[in-house]
């Protein structure tokens, strides 16, 4: 059994704001931030991509609604 099953019946203090918020700046900190550069390759890798899903999925329209013209007209 996992380790959250056999805490369950016991109860645990809850944290403070101010821990919580000291707890939350501490593990930003670990955080390897990535560069402008960076940044900006995954911003246009992200933009072809996308570009590109909805050329797709437009295609996949228009082939089914011609396919539809066709079956149904």
């Amino acid at each position: 059994m996992s380790e959250n099953h056999e805490l369950a019946g016991t109860r645990t203090k809850r944290t403070s704001p101010l821990t919580f918020y000291r707890q939350v700046v501490a593990e930003l900190r670990k955080v390897v931030w990535p560069t402008r550069p960076q940044v900006v390759n995954y911003f246009f890798v992200v933009l072809v991509f996308v570009l590109i899903m909805m050329a797709f999925v437009a295609a996949l329209d228009f082939g089914f609604g011609k396919a539809m013209f066709q079956i149904f007209a």
